[in-house]
């Protein structure tokens, strides 16, 4: 490799180079989606299997979100003390072990262990992705490559959602006993031991973040990766980076995002309220309800497994949708527009549910309900796939600065999980009183969202991720 520019030069770095390093590091998305979703086609039976209530039912499968949050929150200061590509093995450790461990679970506290496990996984790669993504992605494509993460998250829920499909299918049921005498459902999770491999062989192959090589001191391995794949002004970036991480702590502490009367940097409770405002519209409630809703409203397991793979489909296209868009259109703007048509698509399904026939307990949605309520569900998975589902992964990435990048995007990103928990955890609950009263709780945080972005986003399109601040105030509305 040739030596590193002097002052002044510009390096072009090609596009498919950066996009080989990014999508390795957005593998852990992969996993994130399929370890957070394969429990989708494997509800019922679990509660079969284990004779569980809805309520120790719904800690089952809201237990992985326990270890999400925990492994979010912890991930960013071994980021910033041991470097990304471990935070990644230890991931694909974790998810290996989930997998195995839910597969051969005996009892649903065990099991639920071990979905807490592969939680940690989950939440170490929602918070590495992203931030390694942006660290190594040239400004002009970093949207469009931050937006692999949310591409692959997609992706892995697909792939689950296939997978639980075509094991039902060959089996008979997810109850039925499949290959080696073991149930359909715990080859579900069995799975995911493959992917994971994967990525932690794959982890092995990329550049350590150039950030975390300045804060270590390693100058020049830096400027070797700034050259390789981000480009630019290499002498300028790296001396940019240099300052901004001057003073860091070796052990980076929440200390350094502490500030103000409510206790935090302000850039730091955008994040959060992005981060939560993204799961409390409730669209995990699709992916890991979705095939127990449908069959509760009238369609078969096999009839509701499949839509919810249609679903999954509708959301890996307009993901694509996304990445197309934002380094052209902004950030910004994406989220406004998906916090509408969310807004409009929950009402929608609220009335629906609302005023359906209730039968035994159960909502029927007769006549053109059921086919307005799936035409509704699914253009709120496009209005989310476009906008929340990716943009709000790559403004953690880059909308802080680099001091506080890491540890910020594990409190945003555990917020997140905490958010998600919330949701998944009380879905049950709500839906035992009416789906009509848990779908007007996610419109309410709909139209929350809306004012939330016209007050407090701030557009980070084309921006260096030197030029981010962590005192940055959250900007005003313009004028009309």
């Amino acid at each position: 490799m040739s030596s590193a520019p002097t002052s002044g030069s510009h390096v072009s770095v090609p596009l498919t180079r950066v996009v080989l390093v990014a999508a390795t590091a957005a593998l852990g998305g992969f996993l994130f989606g399929f370890d957070t979703a394969v429990i989708n086609g494997a509800v019922n039976a679990i509660g079969e299997q284990f004779q569980t209530g809805d309520l120790l039912l719904g800690f089952a499968v809201a237990s992985a979100l326990i270890g999400c949050a925990i492994g979010a929150w912890y991930a960013g200061r071994i980021a910033d003390r041991y470097g990304r590509i471990r935070v990644m093995l230890i991931a694909a450790v974790m998810f290996v072990a989930s997998a195995v461990g839910c597969a051969l679970a005996i009892g649903v506290w065990d099991f639920s262990f071990w979905r807490i496990v592969g939680g940690l996984g989950v939440g170490a790669a929602s918070v590495i992705a992203p931030a390694y993504i942006a660290e190594v992605s040239p400004p002009e494509y970093r949207g469009r490559l931050g937006s692999l993460q949310q591409l692959a998250i997609v992706s892995g829920i697909f792939v689950a959602l296939l997978s639980d499909a075509a094991i039902v299918a060959a089996a008979g049921t997810a109850s039925a006993p499949w290959l080696f005498g073991l149930e359909a459902w715990r080859w579900m999770f069995l799975v995911e031991v493959i992917p994971a491999v994967i990525y932690g062989v794959l982890a092995l192959t990329i550049p350590e973040s150039p950030r975390y090589l300045i804060a270590r001191g390693e100058m020049t391995k830096a400027k070797e990766v700034l050259t390789r794949y981000v480009g630019g002004d290499v002498e300028k970036v790296s001396t940019d980076i240099l300052k901004t991480v001057e003073g860091k702590s070796e052990r980076a502490r929440f200390s350094i995002l502490r500030r103000g009367k409510f206790g935090l940097l302000p850039i730091v409770w955008i994040g959060i309220g992005l981060s939560v405002l993204q799961q409390f519209t409730g669209i995990n409630v699709i992916f890991y309800y979705s095939t127990t809703l449908w069959q509760a409203v009238g369609f078969t397991e096999q009839d509701s497994l499949t839509i919810t793979v249609i679903t999954s489909v509708t959301n890996i296209v307009t993901t694509i949708v996304a990445i197309l868009l934002i380094d052209k259109v902004g950030r910004k703007p994406l989220l406004l527009v998906g916090a509408i048509g969310q807004f409009v698509c929950l009402g929608v399904l609220t009335l629906m549910f609302a005023t359906a026939t209730v039968v035994d307990g159960q909502p029927v949605l007769e006549g053109s309900s059921g086919t307005i309520a799936l035409i509704a569900a699914n253009l709120y998975v496009v209005f989310f796939g476009a906008t929340w589902g990716p943009v709000v992964w790559v403004l953690l990435g880059e909308m802080f600065s680099n001091k506080i990048r890491a540890v910020a995007l594990s409190v945003a990103a555990a917020a997140q999980w905490a958010a998600n928990f919330v949701i998944s955890t009380t879905f049950p609950a709500l839906a035992s009183v009416g789906l009509g009263l848990a779908y007007g709780v996610y419109t309410f945080f709909a139209f929350v969202a809306i004012f939330f972005v016209i007050k407090y986003v701030k557009e980070t399109k084309g921006r260096t991720l030197e030029s981010m601040s962590e005192d940055a105030p959250a900007p005003v509305a313009p004028k009309r």
